[in-house]
């Protein structure tokens, strides 16, 4: 333990030396609105560790992104408003205050009663700041997919959710057609808004199976790359571009790389 809060201090002491005076012309210069892509890079890039499992880059995106933590701390500090301690004293009550099955005696027995234990104690808090809305909570800076999976949880834990999956089968059938007659009607707006409705309708039945639908779509995502490269990977042993190369021989090679 000891060893861990002298790392952790000599962390401090080097966010302070970047940032003091005598530091880093960078650094120095830096805000709570430049710093907000580095800390959106660095998010994903920890996904992205993650979802290659590699330790090592796992513990590199780690630091990076802690580092991120101690900068937005240390700009706060210098505005008077709150530092590093701070952050830390106050996730330290809260993480007491929103377990009260481990620290106060609550009896509990499966993650779904601790989920609704968590919701109920947010919504308490929530509640205090005179939020008019239960989905004021879910931040309006989230990616798409991600807001939409919160907002309808939120939703759901109110009762607005579908009780059967025909029921949102059926909504996904309406949305097609609804969408397909924006096609016909040849009206961009409106087809923008059916494939939002489309998507949505998608992310709930992802909810209902209890499918993370961003965890989805990544997964997805990296599987088509790398089918695609094996694509790339054909054509160039073949001595061919991609543009050259017809769609059916694509597909061929698309075939293959799913068998593998």
């Amino acid at each position: 333990m000891n060893e861990t809060l002298n790392s952790l201090s000599k962390l401090i002491k080097i966010t302070e030396t970047l940032m003091g005076d005598d530091g880093c012309p960078w650094d120095k210069v830096q805000t709570r609105e430049s710093l907000k892509p580095y800390l959106v890079e660095e998010t994903y890039e920890v996904l992205e560790a993650l979802d290659e499992n590699d330790p090592k880059k796992i513990k590199d995106e780690l630091g990076d992104l802690l580092y991120q933590i101690l900068f937005h701390s240390k700009i706060s500090s210098l505005k008077g408003e709150f530092n590093f301690r701070d952050v830390i004293d106050n996730l330290s009550e809260k993480m007491v205050r929103r377990h009260p099955h481990v620290f106060n005696g609550v009896k509990l027995d499966t993650p779904d009663q601790v989920i609704g234990q968590w919701e109920e104690i947010k919504k308490k808090e929530n509640n205090k700041s005179n939020q008019k809305s239960i989905l004021d909570s879910v931040p309006k800076n989230l990616p798409s997919l991600i807001r939409a999976q919160k907002l309808q949880k939120k939703a759901a834990k109110e009762g607005f959710d579908w009780e059967q999956i025909n029921d949102v089968f059926d909504k996904l059938d309406e949305e097609i057609i609804e969408f397909k007659e924006a096609v016909l009607k040849k009206k961009n707006p409106d087809i923008q808004s059916e494939i939002g409705d489309i998507i949505f309708v998608v992310t709930n039945i992802a909810k209902f199976y209890k499918v993370d639908a961003e965890e989805a779509l990544r997964s997805t995502n990296n599987k088509f790359i790398k089918r695609f490269q094996y694509i790339e990977q054909k054509i160039k042993e073949k001595g061919e571009t991609l543009k050259d190369c017809p769609l059916e021989e694509m597909e061929r090679y698309w075939q293959e790389a799913k068998k593998r």
